[in-house]
């Protein structure tokens, strides 16, 4: 399958004939800023992990842009139809749906979940995707929790895209053991270097995924790679 990475947690899988971008926060992300085309993104479907800015700042214009159908908590669902667009298929954890790329099943988060104001935006979420071109995994931002060892009886899971910035997440070293639960070789690394919260050691993010015989991509903002 072909990623392409948008910065922060923001990436696109190319599966099942159609495009899943997840989390988009592009025009937002200083470290982004002159790398995207955001006008000419295109997506069949926008995944929400859930609520906070760093995930969804630009929900609502790359929805109404690209007329994507947006997978999310039920309460984002609300959010997204008051600003003015209804395309939206509402979802929470342990609910699983068909379609027309393959089926996405809804999985635990351990984090938290609101909006900008304050309010209420759902349960935090996981995906996992399952497609005629493989199976993934999307941690969404989370701590290690050992619910993970259930994700391999929905998927045989070809990589996982999970937080390593630590602070508010996993770090490296959960991570790397959140992979091994999982049971998948290759990790995607998301939710790092974007506030100062967050930077990471990448020698020493390496480091620990090797020693678990796990590679790590860290792909460049823009950048695709083949998973």
């Amino acid at each position: 399958m072909k990623l392409t990475y948008y910065g922060h947690s923001c990436f696109l899988v190319e599966c099942g004939g159609k495009k899943l971008l997840f989390d988009p926060f592009i025009r937002y992300n200083e470290l982004a800023v002159g790398k995207i085309a955001f006008d000419s993104l295109e997506a069949d479907y926008i995944l929400l992990s859930h609520a906070h800015q760093d995930h969804v700042a630009d929900a609502v214009d790359l929805a109404k842009q690209t007329g994507a159908t947006v997978i999310c908590a039920y309460e984002l669902m609300g959010w997204l139809v008051q600003n003015g667009h209804d395309k939206v298929h509402p979802m929470n954890t342990g609910g699983k749906k068909q379609f027309d790329f393959g089926t996405v099943k809804c999985v635990v988060a351990h984090h938290s979940s609101g909006f900008a104001d304050g309010s209420y935006g759902g349960n935090p979420m996981g995906f996992v995707i399952s497609s005629p071109d493989g199976d993934f995994y999307y941690s969404g931002d989370t701590a290690l929790t050992l619910d993970m060892q259930l994700i391999p009886m929905w998927g045989n899971i070809q990589f996982a895209v999970m937080p390593i910035g630590d602070n508010f997440t996993m770090g490296a070293d959960d991570a790397a053991m959140a992979a091994t639960w999982v049971k998948t070789k290759q990790v995607v690394g998301v939710h790092y270097d974007t506030f100062g919260y967050i930077v990471v050691d990448k020698e020493a993010a390496n480091a620990s995924f090797a020693a678990k015989d796990i590679q790590l991509h860290l792909p460049a903002i823009g950048d695709s790679i083949e998973v």
